[in-house]
This record gives structure tokens, C-alpha cells and sequence, in this order.
């Protein structure tokens, strides 16, 4: 059957996608920030608003650089070890996963707002169904779906705006008088401004996604999207808030904090405009849910081209999904929901926790990439002490999660811990063959037959793990970048075999190269090093054909930090690897 070829996503699209996710936090992070910040709510919004300015800038610059999806993982697989990489993409999937799962069981509370529903399990299940068979489709019928969700979530959002400055137009700012002078439930305005701002960081959620699905992109929608994310959460989050303290008693937001945008709606417009607010917080909230399953596929694809996991998840349908990885994501979110029976303050300690530290880990990332990749080109810079300050941000609203619900935090270690043990076996299953071959081995007179067909297939498949071959493209370099070469592959990959190019022009020598490669040799006995010399251009070109003709995937092929002369962008390389 034929494939359909892959459309990328325009702005507006990619916008969409990932936009749903942070915008639907509007629903529910004024509310909470107030609750921590009082009459000081806004100001700690408009902080958040400035870290996000920060991470703009940060994205943009790792992104630009490395245009390939996985977002986190992504820089610190470049940047740094694969184990610390594989920490980020497993925090990723965690909040993934409680971002499916919340925004569905929320969707399904504002909708019984507007009819009663028997059983709000099973709706969250449908619900988690129909966006898996909506992810299945493809992510072009994925992105029609969300441009719709996301235009009408805009307008509601603007409309709610005007009716509540027309209303504090004609009713005046006694009640925003009476709030501003109540008395600081914090016990002073530098804590009601850092544990809102700690609360208020949770409405940035989201912002990680377009770096997990870039590739799926036209070429400079990412920066746009980020630009266009932070432009939506910068004026409606504050701009709500201050709204909400204007005409509200504060002491009346607790009663209604599930659903304070509705309440604000229904006092300043009437019922009808609380009965579009719901409506539209169940369409904005599932749009969550389908950006969880198109961020997730996108990471989870990455991490098995590394051979994280198993090929298995690789198989795509005709649409161009990876549906075997949206199902196992289905499957995962269900486990999820039932053993929590829905319980919305289990799964936020999840959601909060593993945002926080993905964004973190980003920022940090982004340094390891000045320090390591310096010649790498990219678009944009970020400056290294605004770096330095946005994740000193993230580490400050991290520790004041903790502070206000520590339980949550326990929580998160609970799940955090199963998903590092599931990576731990995965990174190290070659190991763990050869020590499951020396158990069988050890009883090997008491089950000699079972031994004899166990050890067959253990060594076959320890074989086949072992004999994967991996190119490294060199240019000529020295003894010390070839060793750290071979360090890298010593200690990341379990393949004892290296391929080491030279793409060089017709009379060149290589006869330094040569002795050099003699060395190592037998500095890395366990590593069968082959040198081989091309006469050609290195490019896109030669890459494609060596990966056809050895049989290698790009992904398992090796490049050091090209410089500001390189003709190429890393994109166009189809995947190559950045080890030095």
C-alpha cells in the first residue's frame, strides 16, 4: 500500500498543537495563583512571563542548532552522556502522561457542568480514546483538529476579556480597593510573590512540547511558536488575574476555584457566558490531551532510533504515525488513571515535578551546548547569565512546590523511580544478556538442554547487540579528538565495532591519521577499528549512500561540531549524531 507523504505543519498549525496545552492553563492558574498570592496574583504571573521571555531565547538557540525532535533528550544526548539524556525523556513521558490524564478527567468536571454524566472514569476513557484514534490518523487531521480548538479557545478567552473591562468600566474599582488592602495571608508580600510565582509556573506547561515535534515543522515555525506560546500566556494569564481581583472579593476565589474563570464569565456577562466558558474548557483541555500524544510520539520515535527501545515502536502506518507508540501511550495513561482512580492531587505532584525538571535540564543543556559545540551554527543566542537566571527561576519555583505540598512531591518519586529502573534495563540489556548468560552457564549441569537452546539464542542476540556498526566521519583530527571519540563510544554504545571515514580530496595523505588509528588500536582492544578513505565531498549526499551500501542508519553515524563554514545544517544531515 502506498505511503501518504508527510505534510509539515505551517505556523498557525504548529502553533496550535502545542498552544492548546499552555493556553488551557488560563482555566485554572489564576485561580491558583491567588490562592498563594492574593491581591499580588498578577505581578507574580507578569515574573512568569518574564522567565518564559528567558526560555524563548534558550530553546530557540538549542533548537536552531540541533533541529531534531526530542526537545530535552535531544541537547543532552548531544551535549552530554545518553543515561542523562534518558533521565529527561523519561521525566518527559511522565509529564506527558499526567498532562493526558488531568486534562481529560478536568475536561470531563467542566462538562458535567453543562450535563450530568454517570461515570467520569469511563468519559475520561473515552475520551483518551478518541484523541489516541484522532494521534493514529495523522498529525496533519491532529493539527485541523487543534487550529479549530485553539481559535475558539482564543476568541472565548478575548471575549471574557472585553466583558469583564466593560463591567469594571460601569461598576468602578471599589472591590479592587478592598482587596488590595487585605491583609497578606503569606505574612509578607516577598512570600506571597514567590510562592505564587511557584504556583504560577505551572501555567508555562506546555512550552516544551513544539521542541519534541520540530521535525514534523516547516523550516522557522519553531522560533514562531515559541514567540506566539509566550505572547498568549504573557497578556492572558496576568491580564485574568488582575480582572478576577477587581471583581471578586478575594475571599469568595476559594469557593469557586475549580471553575473561577466561569464564575468571572457568569458575574460580569451572565449565564450564557459561563455555560461558553465550560464549553470551551472541555474543547481547550482536550487539546491538551491530543498535544501529549502528538509530543510523545515524536520524543518516544527519537529515543527508539537510539536504540533506547525496541524497533518495535519504529512501525508507522499510512498516515506516517507511529501508532504502535500512541497505543503503548493509550495503554500507559489508562494504567495511570485506574490505579489513581482519577485522583487530580496524585497526578499533579507528577505534572509539576517532571515540567519543572525538563525545563531545568533544557536550560542546562543549552549551557553544555556553549561549552561543548561552540562552532556550531545557530539562528539565535541566548546570553549565558540570562541562561543562568532562567534556570536559578526554574530551581527556585521547584523548591517551592516542595514547600507548599511535600506529599506531592513523594508522589512524583514513586512514579519517577519505576520509569528510571524501565531506561536503566534498556541502556544496559547487554550487560544484563551476559550476566543472564553466566547465570544459565552456572547451571548448566542441572538444565543442560534448556542451557544449551537459552544460551544459543542469548549469545545470538548478544551478537547481534554487539556487531551494529557506527561511523565517525573525521576530518584529519589528532590523536586526542579520535581518543575522545573512542571514549564516547566505549562508554555510551554497546558496539564493538567502529567504522572511522575520511572524506578526503583525490592525492591527499593520511598517513598521520593512519599511525594515529594504530594507537588506538591497541589502546581499545574490545573496539575492531576499520579507517576508511573516500575520495569526495562530505554532505547529505555521501551520507545517504554510505548508509545504504553499509547498511548503517544515520542515526548510528558520528560527526564532530561543524564549524560556521560548514555548508550544511545539522537537519540536513538526516540525523547524524553530534559526539564531540
Amino acid at each position: 500500500m502506498k505511503t501518504i507523504p508527510l505534510k509539515k505543519l505551517n505556523e498557525l498549525q504548529a502553533t496550535a498543537i502545542c498552544g492548546n496545552d499552555i493556553s488551557s492553563s488560563c482555566l485554572y492558574v489564576s485561580a491558583l495563583t491567588i490562592v498563594y498570592a492574593g491581591q499580588f496574583a498578577w505581578i507574580s504571573l507578569l515574573i512568569v512571563a518574564l522567565v518564559l521571555f528567558f526560555f524563548r531565547r534558550i530553546y530557540g538557540e538549542v533548537v536552531g542548532a540541533i533541529p531534531l525532535n526530542g526537545g530535552a533528550y535531544n541537547v543532552l544526548l548531544n551535549t552530554s552522556t545518553k543515561r542523562l539524556a534518558s533521565f529527561a525523556a523519561a521525566l518527559t513521558v511522565l509529564s506527558y502522561m499526567a498532562t493526558a490524564v488531568i486534562s481529560s478527567t478536568e475536561a470531563m468536571h467542566y462538562l458535567e457542568g453543562i450535563f450530568p454524566l454517570q461515570n467520569h472514569i469511563v468519559a475520561t476513557i473515552v475520551v483518551l480514546l478518541a484523541f489516541t484514534g484522532l494521534a493514529i490518523l495523522g498529525i496533519s487531521e491532529s493539527a485541523f483538529v487543534a487550529v479549530i480548538i485553539f481559535i475558539i479557545h482564543l476568541f472565548t478567552l478575548f471575549f471574557l476579556v472585553l466583558s469583564a473591562s466593560w463591567y469594571l468600566f460601569n461598576n468602578g474599582l471599589g472591590i479592587f480597593h478592598l482587596n488590595w488592602h487585605l491583609p497578606i495571608a503569606s505574612g509578607s508580600m516577598t512570600n506571597a510573590l514567590f510562592f505564587g510565582f511557584s504556583a504560577a509556573m505551572l501555567g508555562i506547561s506546555g512550552f516544551e512540547s513544539s521542541a519534541n515535534f520540530v521535525e514534523e515543522q516547516k523550516h522557522g515555525v519553531f522560533p514562531k511558536t515559541l514567540r506566539n506560546m509566550w505572547a498568549v500566556v504573557s497578556f492572558f494569564n496576568p491580564v485574568l488575574a488582575l480582572l478576577v481581583i477587581c471583581i471578586i472579593p478575594l475571599k469568595i476565589v476559594g469557593e469557586h476555584q475549580e471553575s473561577l474563570l466561569a464564575y468571572l464569565g457568569e458575574t460580569t456577562g451572565g449565564a450564557w457566558l459561563a455555560y461558553l466558558i465550560s464549553i470551551d474548557a472541555v474543547l481547550v483541555l482536550c487539546g491538551a490531551v491530543l498535544t501529549s500524544f502528538v509530543g510523545v510520539s515524536g520524543l518516544l520515535e527519537r529515543i527508539t532510533l537510539d536504540r533506547i527501545l525496541p524497533n518495535f515502536f519504529l512501525k508507522k502506518n499510512n498516515h506516517g504515525a507511529n501508532y504502535r507508540i500512541v497505543i503503548a501511550f493509550l495503554v500507559l495513561c489508562l494504567s495511570v488513571l485506574l490505579v489513581t482512580h482519577g485522583n487530580l492531587k496524585a497526578l499533579a505532584g507528577v505534572y509539576t515535578f517532571s515540567f519543572l525538571i525538563v525545563m531545568g535540564l533544557f536550560g542546562i543543556g543549552n549551557l553544555m551546548l556553549k561549552l561543548k559545540r561552540k562552532k556550531l551554527p545557530r539562528p539565535e543566542r541566548a546570553r549565558g547569565l540570562v541562561v543562568v537566571i532562567a534556570v536559578f527561576f526554574i530551581a527556585a519555583a521547584f523548591l517551592g512546590n516542595m514547600n507548599l505540598n511535600i506529599q506531592s512531591f513523594y508522589i512524583f518519586l514513586k512514579y519517577l523511580v519505576p520509569a528510571l529502573f524501565v531506561i536503566g534495563i534498556m541502556l544496559n540489556r547487554s550487560f544484563l544478556v551476559k550476566i543472564l548468560i553466566d547465570i544459565l552457564e552456572y547451571f548448566y549441569e542441572h538444565l543442560r538442554r534448556i542451557v544449551v537452546i537459552s544460551n544459543h539464542y542469548l549469545q545470538k542476540l548478544n551478537r547481534k547487540i554487539s556487531s551494529q556498526e557506527f561511523v565517525f566521519f573525521t576530518k584529519g583530527d589528532n590523536v586526542a579528538v579520535l581518543n575522545k571519540v573512542m571514549q564516547y563510544v566505549q562508554d555510551n554504545e554497546t558496539t564493538k565495532r567502529l567504522k572511522i571515514v575520511n572524506i578526503k580530496k583525490e592525492g591527499e595523505t593520511n598517513e598521520l591519521l593512519r599511525h594515529d588509528l594504530e594507537v588506538l588500536d591497541r589502546a581499545y582492544p574490545v573496539i575492531d577499528i576499520e579507517f576508511i578513505e573516500i575520495v569526495g565531498v562530505f554532505g547529505p549526499e555521501i551520507i545517504e549512500e554510505l548508509s545504504k551500501e553499509w547498511n548503517i542508519p544515520k542515526n548510528f553515524m558520528f560527526i564532530g561540531s561543524p564549524g560556521n563554514r560548514f555548508s550544511y545544517r545539522v537537519a540536513e544531515l538526516g540525523g547524524v549524531r553530534l559526539i564531540m
